[in-house]
């Protein structure tokens, strides 16, 4: 028997741009019994304004960015865009930060892409202090007279994205959850074993809760859903820099990876080659609705409390009813 999900989140890829799609993910969502919205921040929307206006039009469903980059604002302003959020959502905000990407630090917000490991902590331990009402540990100006945020929020949970071993350690310590993305589910309990190292070295009872956010592809016909999420990996390897394919490699996937990358070259294809299809079974879920939910529930069966299935980008109305209602079955087992 499959397990039964704990929750279960929705979210979409960082090429969506109508904030209709959005408004329907959240509703639609809600009716359908997800748990949480999830949304990426990158070189479109405020994402946090994009989470108000959610927040605003559901009366159940957790809002949260998965993620906001830790170079993008001050921890002041992470902080006071939680605090809001909290508000605005009577308590239902999740605060997902990450180190995102060289090419998205310096080649949008022009700011030099340092060590993470440093900066995650500083900005979380900053962030936390707000929340809680307390002055701001100040690390840069500490000849200034620390402040304190007049509402407070410290109940919001903290989640990093983290994949590389000391980057995960580090949401075992510090974080409530860890938000890895395009993680190859195999690795999944090494993940685990990295967060209970963080967590015994900051002596906490147990290591954060896991929220792995998954790329999802649905179709009646099981190639045009191998196709989708074909889509999805090649897109990631080729087209988003070099570092979701430093990390499979770093992982064991180098021969599947350089096929990936063959095969969508000179010119993007969006392909996978059967010989890399271990790529797709380890970072998508997707196939028709049943093939989809038993993926789904190996991710339940290796730890993960709370997937955030990301779905591609324009999608019409029709298919993105049909690919949430694929799901409504493991919801309604709970």
């Amino acid at each position: 028997m499959a397990p039964v999900p704990r929750a279960l989140a929705v979210s979409v890829m960082p090429l969506e741009t109508r904030r209709e799609q959005f408004h329907a993910l959240a509703t639609l969502g809600e009716q359908l019994g997800y748990d949480a919205m999830l949304l990426p921040e990158t070189w479109a929307y405020d994402v946090t304004i994009v989470l108000a206006e959610a927040a605003l039009k559901t009366q159940r469903l957790k809002v949260g960015s998965a993620i906001l980059g830790v170079w993008n604002r001050t921890a002041a302003t992470l902080a006071m865009g939680a605090a809001t959020l909290a508000s605005l959502s009577r308590g239902r905000f999740i605060l997902g930060l990450g180190a995102s990407t060289p090419q998205l630090v310096e080649g949008l917000h022009d700011v030099p892409f340092g060590a993470p490991l440093g900066r995650m902590r500083q900005v979380v331990t900053q962030v936390r202090a707000l929340l809680r009402g307390e002055r701001v540990p100040l690390a840069m100006a500490t000849q200034a007279r620390a402040l304190r945020l007049n509402v407070p929020a410290a109940d919001v949970p903290i989640c990093l994205a983290a994949i590389g071993d000391a980057s995960v350690r580090l949401a075992g310590e510090i974080a409530d959850g860890w938000m890895p993305f395009l993680y190859p589910l195999r690795m999944l309990e090494q993940g685990r074993a990295r967060l209970q190292e963080g967590a015994a070295r900051a002596q906490r009872a147990s290591p954060p809760a896991i929220y792995p956010m998954v790329p999802a592809a649905v179709d009646d016909d099981p190639a045009k859903a191998r196709a989708s999420a074909a889509w999805f990996v090649s897109f990631y390897l080729t087209s988003m820099g070099t570092f979701y394919r430093d990390t499979l490699i770093r992982f064991g996937f180098d021969k599947q990876v350089q096929a990936v990358l063959a095969a969508n070259t000179p010119k993007f294809a969006a392909v996978v080659p059967p010989e890399a299809d271990v790529l797709l079974d380890e970072l998508i879920v997707y196939g028709t609705p049943s093939q989809a939910r038993d993926r789904l529930a190996r991710w339940y069966e290796a730890g993960a409390a709370m997937p955030g299935l990301m779905f591609r980008a324009n999608l019409t109305a029709d298919e993105t009813r049909h690919s949430l209602d694929a799901f409504v079955p493991m919801l309604q087992s709970r």
